[in-house]
């Protein structure tokens, strides 16, 4: 089973991810669309994550979740060097304090730096992906096995499970999914009433309505609503409304 990376690896991943989506943009026509986000383009893509990482940072540095900050580079800068001055300020901030470190987060248990090395190394990974499968027809570097299962349990932990009762949303009918990638299992459980998931050992996970098995890219990808096709690369088993809805509710998590 592979472990959980750590902390650093994850301030590794952000910087990594980041300078190859800014590389990517800049070889790239910006008004190319992003193949699994219609109505998205290269250049939206990269501008959004240059403000979300200014969001972050504001959001550190006050105390307060904010409502202004700078979403746009300024006018003549590049886009691509617009991101990389915001990746350098919030790996700067993020260094600078221990991953324990109390600070303000969206998440209503996870109240640390932590919380946003993770969150930020797998929002730069997910537009990587964007950013090159739109410069590449479809094609993009690989995401090694170690990140993609990490964000595998994110997607489901934090924004299935969190974000879903943040927004008060729910599922139409009671089921539960086991979704399975190298090893490792989570079970995901839906209702009328809460939606949440949890990690879950393979051979002992209990009877579910329905199985997703695949490689860690491609349920990362899968969970996040990046397969140009519905089960690209999956193996799916049993009630398939209940994987529907888990699909559902994931993107209703994650918009």
């Amino acid at each position: 089973m592979t472990e959980p990376i750590d902390a650093d690896r994850l301030l590794d991943v952000l910087e990594t991810e980041t300078l190859l989506l800014a590389a990517s943009a800049a070889a790239a026509d910006h008004d190319r669309p992003v193949p699994a986000c219609p109505g998205l383009t290269v250049g939206e893509t990269a501008r959004h994550l240059g403000s979300v990482q200014r969001m972050v940072l504001t959001w550190v540095r006050t105390g307060e979740r904010p409502v202004n900050w700078d979403r746009e580079p300024a006018q003549g800068e590049a886009v691509e060097d617009w991101l990389r001055d915001g990746l350098r300020a919030l790996l700067g901030e993020l260094a600078a304090h221990a991953p324990g470190e109390p600070c303000p987060t969206w998440h209503p248990d996870q109240h640390n730096y932590l919380f946003w090395r993770r969150r930020m190394a797998h929002e730069s990974t997910v537009h990587r992906v964007d950013v090159q499968s739109a410069a590449n027809g479809g094609g993009h570097d690989p995401i090694p096995e170690p990140v993609a299962l990490d964000g595998i349990d994110e997607v489901l932990t934090v924004w299935f499970t969190r974000r879903l009762a943040e927004l008060g949303v729910v599922g139409t009918r009671a089921a539960t999914v086991v979704v399975r990638a190298a090893g490792r299992s989570w079970l995901a459980e839906m209702g009328v009433d809460r939606t949440c998931a949890a990690p879950a050992p393979p051979e002992a996970a209990k009877p579910a309505d329905a199985v997703v098995t695949a490689e860690p890219t491609a349920l990362y990808l899968w969970l996040w609503g990046r397969s140009a096709v519905f089960d690209q690369g999956l193996h799916r088993q049993g009630d398939m409304d209940a994987v529907a809805q888990l699909w559902a509710l994931l993107r209703l998590a994650t918009r």
